[in-house]
């Protein structure tokens, strides 16, 4: 698939059949929407094209108001839904900045400029909920009324329901809030999953719960940071681990964000994914990981995060979540219910390492 940042490049296509969104987590609504796309790009000989916007324009619209609060949390960074929509087979993704521009732009410039002018749509496929232009006045029926003169069909697609339910990022955003791991695997058709490259932070976890001071075999981590500041998905889950070796690695991570104040952080506040893998690949070393891309799927949350008085506190914390994340997966061998000990949900914030 190919990205462009905007649609002012040498190599886009001079023709295509678009739809657009946020398609945050890329779900099973939007996979069948994605196929009806394909179906008809395929029918006209064009390729098939994601519009897409970053900030989300809720994001933008939030900061500007200074409520950051009305901000929706984010399921998915950039490169996962990217990956997810190549996954789905699309040919090209426009990404464009969401800006006080393109916010001021009337239904029929976005359409002259955008979907004619600079995606040269054939087709244009929407949801039952779409709309567009400056104070969202464009709808439905605006683009297909417009839709002759521009020279594109268009069409829309109705909800796309899951025993009963409604698909949508909100859906996936409040399973994934309530640690309902399951429900956002049948939501999205996949084990929900965040990747991204191992990067460097304190080192403090590889000397906690080490066999001798300085040894470094305590709870070594990898790192990923999740680009958005508002997660879906906080807390100490139990996950799989992919791109470290042939097979998954068992692990528990802790998603959340490192205290602000901390001088040492050199993350800096940022949300960080640290996963602890259950058995580290020996091949490894304790650098190896360090620039890899690897894929982490949560699979179970065990508990929200905690804030512990002690390192010492910490190390034992650490270790319990441990013992539960083998639980876990021990049960899931062998197929038993997954009740784990340490699920509990508190509404508090873990120092983490």
């Amino acid at each position: 698939m190919k990205v462009f940042r905007g649609f002012h490049h040498r190599g886009i296509a001079p023709a295509c059949a678009v739809t657009i969104g946020n398609f945050d987590g890329v779900h099973r609504g939007h996979q069948a929407m994605l196929a009806l796309l394909r179906s008809e790009a395929e029918h006209r000989g064009v390729p098939s094209c994601v519009l897409t916007f970053e900030p989300h324009p809720r994001d933008y619209f939030a900061k500007r108001a200074g409520k950051s609060s009305l901000a929706p949390a984010r399921v998915a960074t950039l490169r996962d839904k990217l990956t997810e929509l190549a996954r789905c087979g699309i040919d090209q993704a426009v990404v464009l900045p969401f800006d006080a521009r393109l916010a001021a732009q009337s239904p029929q410039q976005f359409i002259d400029q955008v979907l004619t002018g600079g995606l040269g749509a054939r087709y244009v496929l929407v949801g039952d909920d779409f709309r567009f232009g400056a104070q969202r006045s464009g709808d439905y029926a605006y683009l297909d009324a417009a839709s002759a003169a521009a020279g594109f069909d268009v069409a829309r697609m109705n909800a796309y329901e899951v025993h009963g339910l409604r698909v949508s990022s909100s859906a996936v955003r409040e399973a994934l809030a309530t640690g309902q791991m399951e429900q956002a695997a049948r939501l999205l058709g996949r084990p929900y999953s965040l990747s991204g490259h191992v990067v460097h932070g304190r080192k403090l976890g590889r000397e906690l719960g080490a066999s001798t001071p300085g040894a470094g075999d305590g709870f070594r981590t990898i790192n990923l940071r999740f680009s958005h500041w508002k997660p879906a998905a906080a807390g100490i889950f139990a996950v799989h681990v992919f791109g470290l070796g042939d097979q998954p690695l068992e692990g528990v991570a802790n998603m959340g964000v490192r205290p602000s104040l901390d001088p040492s952080d050199v993350n800096g506040g940022r949300v960080l994914l640290e996963t602890h893998c259950l058995d580290w690949p020996a091949g490894l070393g304790s650098e190896g990981a360090y620039g890899k891309i690897v894929r982490v799927e949560l699979l179970h949350k065990l508990h929200d995060e905690l804030r512990y008085p002690s390192l010492d506190a910490l190390t034992a914390g650490i270790a319990r979540d441990r013992e539960d994340a083998r639980a876990f997966f021990a049960a899931r061998r062998q197929g038993e219910p997954e009740r784990i000990h340490g699920q509990t949900h508190r509404q508090t914030t873990r120092d983490r390492i």
